[in-house]
């Protein structure tokens, strides 16, 4: 499983990185993107569930975490 950690993106948006990882991966890859960012992360969750893309949450503190199979 391929991990992204966006926690303390400061630059720009944390869905760049996320995006940036999930354009970069293949077919059937897992992967894991860490947030901090409650907005960025609901709008991540809802662009998944748009795609019909399965995803797992995880919820830790102030630290949210999206696991799912690029498809």
């Amino acid at each position: 499983m391929k991990t992204i950690d966006t926690c303390g993106q400061k630059l720009y948006s944390p869905l760049i990185p996320a995006v940036k990882a999930m354009c970069e991966a293949t077919l059937g890859e897992k992967l894991e993107i860490i947030m901090n960012d409650t907005a960025a992360f609901n709008d991540l969750k809802e662009y998944l569930a748009e795609q019909q893309i399965g995803f797992r949450e995880i919820y830790d503190g102030e630290q949210m975490t999206v696991q799912f199979t690029k498809r």
